[in-house]
């Protein structure tokens, strides 16, 4: 987990510092910049990996660009000509400052400034003005993370970092006929592989066994497989089979092995969907289980638009199930979602600290700024005059809202 970033001068974000929870929900108008605080924290990963160009980048899930798309360009700013990203986890933080010239661009970013430190301690730190030149498009914190301890807090939060993933998931991709053109373990970037992933996690599910308790682990896995089904509603089981094995047109192209969903109302013999027949909620309810549960997920991840396809009452208790998921999480993990459906705020706990909403707007001049909902006296009162987050939302007094 990460406990705070600051991010300075990249696309809308002036000067950025928030500290996020554990589940951490971004909200705000179209072009605020939420997808931009999503992708600073993807070159940040990429830069603890060592090296900052497309094929890091596109590898994270964020959308390759040129200095002069990356660097702030507002025409009151006349420098710096790098971008500051920074983390903090307890009493480490990396800190890291890249650059690339606008008029001759190179295919990697050059390290300007690097720096780990614990307990304020510098551990390793380069500048563009030492004495004795490193190689400026190579990272020197991802090569000395070979010297470091398994048990070190320090390499704890540098994988975490090193993992980060923007997950854009979508529907032909999520039923197994398109390709995932950015394929990761366990699943893909825009959702490839679940199938596979389902598999994995309802492996994991404990057989019941009179007289002996589940430990917490199996406990996890069985709420997670357990409030999945809950959710999708129409459905009877879930699981996965080979594409031969059920009612399939031939026309429909597919992985080898697909979803599959028995449905509680239809009669026995014929009551069985693929993923390509079955409604596109259920796809995206066992793709947010999948990135929950699965124990190859990332430790720090994000998904824009978490709420698409979603209807908006399924997406508010899947949200809840999400902050749930991960509270109650066997592993140390963190997530980053952006919604625009305000009912999607209806299912997270504010009362739980580690569960953070942001909204996300841009000044008047256009920074993009964040700011906290904390769930204050002024809040209780209203949400006791029955105003729910959504219509706080809505009616403008959380801010985030779109100025049309």
């Amino acid at each position: 987990m990460i406990d705070k970033v600051h991010f300075k001068w990249f696309k809308s974000i002036e000067d950025v510092e928030f500290k996020p929870g554990r589940v951490n929900v971004l909200i705000g108008a179209n072009g605020s910049g939420k997808s931009n605080l999503l992708e600073a924290l993807g070159v940040l990963s990429a830069a603890v990996s060592g090296r900052v160009d497309d094929e890091a980048l596109l590898r994270r899930g964020v959308r390759p660009g040129v200095p002069a798309l990356y660097k702030c360009s507002f025409p009151d700013i006349k420098g710096p000509l790098h971008i500051y990203f920074g983390a903090w986890h307890g009493s480490a933080s990396y800190e890291v400052s890249l650059f690339n010239p606008i008029r001759y661009p190179s295919p990697a970013w050059r390290f300007h400034t690097e720096g780990l430190k614990k307990d304020n301690v510098s551990l390793i730190g380069r500048s563009h003005r030492a004495a004795v030149k490193l190689n400026p498009e190579a990272g020197l914190v991802a090569l000395k993370m070979v010297e470091m301890s398994d048990q070190d807090d320090v390499l704890e939060m540098l994988n975490g970092l090193r993992d980060y993933a923007i997950y854009t998931p979508n529907t032909p991709t999520l039923r197994g006929i398109a390709p995932d053109t950015q394929p990761r373990q366990p699943i893909g970037l825009s959702g490839g592989q679940l199938a596979n992933g389902v598999s994995d996690i309802l492996k994991q599910r404990p057989l019941l066994r009179i007289g002996h308790p589940l430990n917490d682990s199996e406990a996890f896995f069985s709420r997670v497989t357990r409030d999945a089904l809950r959710l999708i509603d129409w459905a009877k089981s879930y699981g996965t089979a080979q594409a031969s094995s059920i009612p399939l047109s031939f026309s429909v192209g597919s992985t080898e092995r697909v979803i599959r969903f028995t449905d509680r109302f239809m009669k026995s013999g014929r009551d069985t969907l693929s993923g390509y027949d079955a409604s596109e909620g259920a796809l995206y309810v066992l793709f947010h289980a999948v990135l929950a549960a699965h124990p190859r997920s990332p430790q720090i991840c994000a998904v824009d638009n978490a709420d698409h396809g979603l209807n908006p009452r399924l997406s508010q208790a899947l949200f809840s199930k999400i902050c749930d998921w991960y509270l109650k999480s066997p592993y140390s993990r963190q997530i980053f979602l952006t919604t625009q459906n305000p009912l999607s705020l209806d299912g997270l706990p504010l009362q739980e600290d580690q569960v953070r909403l942001f909204t996300v707007s841009r000044t008047e001049n256009g920074r993009t700024v964040v700011n906290r909902i904390v769930l204050d006296e002024k809040l209780k009162k209203m949400a006791d005059d029955g105003w729910s987050l959504s219509r706080l939302w809505v009616m403008g007094h959380l801010g985030g809202v779109a100025n049309v």
